[in-house]
Protein backbone atom coordinates (compact mmCIF):
# COMPACT_ATOMS: atom_id res chain seq x y z
CA UNK A 1 0.00 0.00 0.00
CA UNK A 2 3.29 2.21 0.86
CA UNK A 3 4.63 1.88 -2.51
CA UNK A 4 1.35 2.62 -4.28
CA UNK A 5 0.91 6.08 -2.50
CA UNK A 6 4.65 6.87 -3.01
CA UNK A 7 4.22 6.05 -6.83
CA UNK A 8 1.19 8.41 -6.43
CA UNK A 9 2.78 11.10 -4.93
CA UNK A 10 6.12 11.36 -6.30
CA UNK A 11 7.94 14.25 -6.11
CA UNK A 12 6.94 15.39 -9.96
CA UNK A 13 3.01 15.37 -8.63
CA UNK A 14 4.35 17.38 -5.69
CA UNK A 15 6.18 20.04 -7.68
CA UNK A 16 3.19 20.52 -9.79
CA UNK A 17 1.10 21.08 -7.12
CA UNK A 18 3.34 23.52 -5.74
CA UNK A 19 3.50 25.31 -8.81
CA UNK A 20 -0.36 25.36 -9.44
CA UNK A 21 -0.44 26.60 -6.25
CA UNK A 22 1.29 29.52 -6.90
CA UNK A 23 -0.48 30.21 -10.04
CA UNK A 24 -3.53 30.16 -8.28
CA UNK A 25 -3.36 31.80 -5.00
CA UNK A 26 0.06 33.97 -5.75
CA UNK A 27 3.00 34.15 -4.55
CA UNK A 28 1.91 36.93 -1.42
CA UNK A 29 -1.35 35.08 -0.84
CA UNK A 30 0.34 31.86 0.08
CA UNK A 31 2.48 32.50 3.27
CA UNK A 32 -1.04 33.84 4.75
CA UNK A 33 -2.92 30.83 3.63
CA UNK A 34 -0.01 28.37 5.22
CA UNK A 35 -0.63 30.81 8.37
CA UNK A 36 -4.44 29.98 8.57
CA UNK A 37 -4.01 26.86 7.96
CA UNK A 38 -1.85 26.33 10.97
CA UNK A 39 -3.94 28.28 13.04
CA UNK A 40 -7.16 26.16 12.14
CA UNK A 41 -4.89 22.75 13.32
CA UNK A 42 -3.78 24.13 16.37
CA UNK A 43 -7.88 24.84 17.02
CA UNK A 44 -8.82 21.98 15.84
CA UNK A 45 -6.50 20.06 18.49
CA UNK A 46 -7.55 21.91 21.05
CA UNK A 47 -10.63 21.53 20.54
CA UNK A 48 -10.13 17.59 20.46
CA UNK A 49 -8.14 18.26 23.78
CA UNK A 50 -11.03 20.17 25.24
CA UNK A 51 -13.88 17.55 23.97
CA UNK A 52 -11.67 14.78 25.53
CA UNK A 53 -11.29 16.45 29.08
CA UNK A 54 -15.02 17.22 29.26
CA UNK A 55 -15.62 13.79 28.01
CA UNK A 56 -13.65 12.62 31.07
CA UNK A 57 -15.63 14.61 33.52
CA UNK A 58 -18.62 13.84 32.29
CA UNK A 59 -18.21 10.28 32.43
CA UNK A 60 -16.43 10.87 36.26
CA UNK A 61 -19.64 13.04 37.35
CA UNK A 62 -21.91 10.67 36.08
CA UNK A 63 -19.91 7.45 38.09
CA UNK A 64 -20.01 9.93 41.21
CA UNK A 65 -23.84 10.21 40.76
CA UNK A 66 -24.84 6.61 39.95
CA UNK A 67 -22.55 6.05 43.21
CA UNK A 68 -25.00 8.90 44.94
CA UNK A 69 -28.18 7.13 43.72
CA UNK A 70 -26.65 3.75 44.89
CA UNK A 71 -26.46 4.79 48.44
CA UNK A 72 -30.52 5.79 48.97
CA UNK A 73 -32.44 8.80 49.67
CA UNK A 74 -30.70 11.46 50.76
CA UNK A 75 -32.08 13.27 54.29
CA UNK A 76 -32.55 16.54 51.76
CA UNK A 77 -35.01 14.40 49.56
CA UNK A 78 -36.59 12.19 51.95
Amino acid sequence: MHALVAEIFGPDLIIVIIVAAVVIFGGSRIPKLARSLGSAHSEFKKGLAEGAAESKSDTTGATDKAAKDAEGPSAASG
